[in-house]
C-alpha cells in the first residue's frame, strides 16, 4: 500500500545522504513499505518504536553508502545473470582457515589446489574474535567485527576476498545472530549492572519463568551442557544459554538488538561477502510455552534482514542454517508473498540425513519418501546440498516416512546410530554417537565421510577390496549432491579421503566435542598424493574432479525447479530426472551392495525404449536390444544417462 508520508520520509533520507543512485531509490521505494510493516508487527508497541524504525532507515542508507564502487558494480553484474546462485557452475568447500591452510594470508597458494578440483565458493568457517576454550569451534562470538588474531585481521580478509573477486570466485561467512559469548561487550556491560545492555540477553531475578520455558524447550547439548539457563553469580541472575553455558541468548524482543545485529551484516556484506550464512536462525525468538524454535516472529524478523539487505547491499544472498524438520525447513525460503525473500539458500539436511540412511540400509524407500516435501521448495530459491559438514549428522527425518517404508522408527534409527557408530555387527563405519540424550536416547552421529562410508576400517584390515567399496560408496553420496539441485558444499580433508582426526582428544577445548573427529588439520605433504595415480587421495580427488566438470558442463543442472522423482521400480536405486524443455538426464544411484537393475523404459515417459543411451559419468554408449528389458548397476554404481 503506497504511504505518502513514508515516501516523503525515504526522500528525505537520501537527500540528507547525499544517495543519486536511481536503482538503490527504486528498491529502497519498492520495499519500505514491508520494511515498516514487519518493523511495527514485532516492535510496534515498544516506547521507541518511531525513533528506532528511523535509525534503521538510517543504518540502510549508510550500508549503501559505506559500499564501494567496486562492490556495486559486483552488484550490477550478478543482477544481470538473474539469480546468480542457481547455477550449475558453482561448487562450494566450507573450511576451518587454521586446520586448512593456517592464516588467512596462507590461503591464496591454496587455491590452485582448489580450482583444479573445480571449487569456486568458499565457506570460511567462523573467523571472528571468541575465547579460547570456550569457543564452540567460533560460534562464541567476542567481537562481531575483530578477526581471531591467530588467523589474521579484517584487512587480510578484505585482501582475500579481493583475489577471490579477481579470481572470479565467491566467499560466505558466518553470521551467529542467535547469541554471542559472555565475553562479548554487551556482556560485559549487562555483568557491570548496567540495565540497558541486561535487556539485550533473557536474565531473569529466580527459576520462575526459567523453569516454565524448559518444560517445552528441547535440550540442545543434553551431555556437555543440559538445561537452556546458567546461573551468573556476578549478575545473581539466570541468563538464557539454549547452546553451551558461555553462549548467552540475544532478546529480539530488543529492537536495539535487531538493530545492531543488521549492522553486523551489513557490515559483513560491505566486507565484499557473497553470501551471509545466519547460524542457528530457528532459535532468534523465544516466547514461554512453545519449543522457541522456528516460531513466526522468527520469520519475521529473517525476512525483514532480507529486505534490508535487498536494498541496501542487493548482491549478497543470504543461507539460514535451519537443521530442522522437512516441513519446517521450506519456511525458510519464505512463505505466501514474502517466498523467496527470506534465506535464498537453506540446507537440504533432511537430503542429506536420508542419503546416509540409505547407504546404511541398501534401501531408497525412506529417501523416496522425503521427496513430496523437499519439492516444494520455491523456484528463485535454492539448497545447500551436501554429505557431510562441519556439524554432527542428525536424523531429522520424519518418522511416517520411516513408517511408510514398512520399518518401525525408533527402531530403524537404533540400527543408523549403531551401524554408523561401529556398534552394528559387520558395519564398517567408524564414527561415533554425538549429544546423547539419557532421557530419550536420540543422539546424532560424528565422524568423517570417509570413515563413516568405511575407509578408515578397510585401511585398517589391509583390506584392497574394502578400500575400492569405500571409495565408491564416497562417489556415490557425492554424485547425489551434485545432481540432485542446488550448490554442493564440499567439507575440506573429504575430497583427499580424509578418515577421523583423533588429535582433539589431546586439546582440552576440544576433547568433550567428538565432532573434531571429522575436523581434521591437513597434512599439504600428503595432499600431494592426489596427483598421484592409485593412492585414495588420487582416486577420490580426481572423480570429484570429473563429477564438478560433468556438473558445470550441464546447465540443465542449475536449480530451476526442474526435477522429477522417478517411481520406485527397485527398493536400492533412487533415480530422478532432471529437465528443460524437451532436454532431460536421468541419474541414477544403487546403495545397494550388490548388483541391481532395473527397466529401460525409465528413461521415456511415453513408454517406449531409447535405442541408444549415453552414461556421462562412465563414458559408456549402451544400447538397447529388444530382449534386453534391463539396465544394470554394479554396487554403488553412479549413472547419469542422456
Amino acid at each position: 500500500m503506497y504511504n505518502p508520508a513514508l515516501q516523503n520520509k525515504l526522500h528525505e533520507l537520501v537527500k540528507t545522504h547525499k544517495i543519486k543512485d536511481a536503482k538503490f531509490v527504486e528498491r529502497f521505494t519498492a520495499n519500505i513499505d514491508d520494511i515498516q510493516s514487519h518493523f511495527n508487527a514485532i516492535y510496534g508497541n515498544h516506547p521507541q518504536s518511531a525513533q528506532l524504525f528511523q535509525s534503521l532507515l538510517n543504518s540502510i542508507c549508510q550500508a549503501f553508502v559505506d559500499r564501494s564502487d567496486d562492490l556495486k558494480k559486483r552488484d550490477a553484474q550478478k543482477e544481470a545473470k538473474g539469480q546468480w546462485f542457481l547455477s550449475q557452475e558453482l561448487v562450494g568447500m566450507s573450511l576451518y582457515v587454521d586446520r586448512f591452510a593456517g592464516q588467512i594470508n596462507d590461503l591464496p597458494s591454496k587455491l590452485p589446489y582448489l580450482q583444479k578440483l573445480g571449487v569456486n565458493f568458499l565457506h570460511l568457517m567462523p573467523l571472528f574474535k571468541s575465547p579460547e576454550g570456550e569457543s564452540d569451534g567460533g560460534y562464541a562470538v567476542e567481537d562481531f567485527r575483530v578477526v581471531e588474531d591467530r588467523l589474521g585481521s579484517i584487512e587480510d580478509l578484505r585482501n582475500f576476498q579481493s583475489t577471490l573477486q579477481k579470481e572470479d570466485m565467491y566467499l560466505m561467512i558466518d553470521i551467529v545472530l542467535n547469541h554471542t559469548s559472555h565475553h562479548h561487550e554487551w556482556a560485559k556491560l549487562a555483568k557491570s549492572g548496567i540495565k540497558e545492555y541486561q535487556e539485550y540477553f533473557y536474565m531473569y531475578d529466580d527459576r520462575r519463568i526459567p523453569d516454565q520455558m524448559e518444560e517445552t524447550m528441547p535440550e540442545i547439548f543434553p551431555e556437555s551442557s543440559p538445561g537452556s539457563f546458567t546461573y551468573d553469580e556476578k549478575l545473581d541472575k539466570w541468563v538464557m544459554t539454549v547452546f553451551h553455558h558461555y553462549q548467552w541468548d540475544l532478546n529480539y524482543t530488543n529492537p536495539k538488538v535487531f538493530i545492531e545485529m543488521l549492522g553486523n551484516v551489513f557490515y559483513y556484506a560491505n566486507l565484499g561477502v557473497d553470501v551471509v550464512r545466519i547460524d542457528a536462525p530457528a532459535f532468534i525468538w523465544k516466547q514461554v510455552g512453545t519449543t522457541c524454535q522456528n516460531l513466526p516472529e522468527a520469520h519475521q524478523l529473517l525476512q525483514l534482514i532480507k529486505m534490508c539487505t535487498e536494498v541496501a547491499t542487493p548482491g549478497m544472498a543470504i543461507l539460514g542454517e535451519a537443521i530442522v524438520a522437512p516441513a519446517q525447513i521450506m519456511e525458510y525460503f519464505g512463505t505466501g508473498r514474502y517466498a523467496t525473500h527470506e534465506c535464498d539458500f537453506a540446507y537440504n539436511a533432511t537430503q542429506m540425513a536420508v542419503q546416509w540412511d540409505s547407504l546404511a540400509t541398501g534401501d531408497v524407500r525412506i529417501m523416496q519418501n522425503a521427496q513430496h516435501e523437499l519439492l516444494r521448495k520455491p523456484l528463485g530459491a535454492t539448497w545447500l546440498t551436501y554429505t557431510r559438514c562441519h556439524d554432527d549428522i542428525g536424523l531429522g527425518y520424519d518418522d511416517y516416512m520411516i513408517d511408510q517404508a514398512g520399518f518401525t522408527p525408533y527402531n530403524h534409527r537404533s540400527y543408523i546410530k549403531n551401524y554408523y557408530s561401529g556398534a552394528h555387527p559387520g558395519s564398517p563405519a567408524k564414527g561415533a554417537l554425538f549429544a546423547v540424550n539419557p532421557k530419550t536416547q536420540d543422539a546424532r552421529l560424528s565422524g568423517s565421510l570417509a570413515a563413516l562410508c568405511g575407509l578408515e576400517y578397510a585401511i585398517d584390515h589391509n583390506d584392497t577390496a574394502g578400500i575400492q567399496t569405500s571409495i565408491n560408496k564416497i562417489i556415490l553420496m557425492q554424485a547425489m549432491s551434485m545432481f540432485v539441485g542446488g550448490v554442493p558444499m564440499l567439507f575440506y580433508g573429504d575430497e583427499a579421503g580424509y578418515t577421523n582426526d583423533y588429535s582433539y582428544l589431546e586439546d582440552s577445548g576440544k576433547s568433550y566435542d567428538n565432532r573434531w573427529m571429522h575436523r581434521p588439520i591437513i597434512d599439504w605433504e600428503r595432499n600431494k598424493a592426489v596427483d598421484k595415480k592409485g593412492t585414495t587421495e588420487n582416486q577420490v580427488y580426481s572423480a570429484l574432479q570429473k563429477l564438478i566438470k560433468l556438473r558445470r558442463s550441464l546447465p540443465i543442472v542449475a536449480d530451476l525447479k526442474n526435477i522429477q522423482w522417478l517411481e520406485n521400480q527397485n527398493n536400492s536405486i533412487a533415480g530422478f530426472v532432471r529437465f528443460n524443455g524437451s532436454e532431460k538426464i536421468t541419474c541414477l544411484f544403487n546403495f545397494s551392495s550388490a548388483p541391481q537393475s532395473i527397466t529401460w523404459f525409465i528413461m521415456d515417459s511415453k513408454g517406449q525404449r531409447p535405442a541408444q543411451v549415453q552414461d556421462l559419468w562412465s563414458g559408456e554408449t549402451l544400447t538397447v536390444g529388444m530382449d534386453h528389458d534391463h539396465l544394470e548397476l554394479a554396487p554403488y554404481q553412479v549413472r547419469i544417462l542422456r
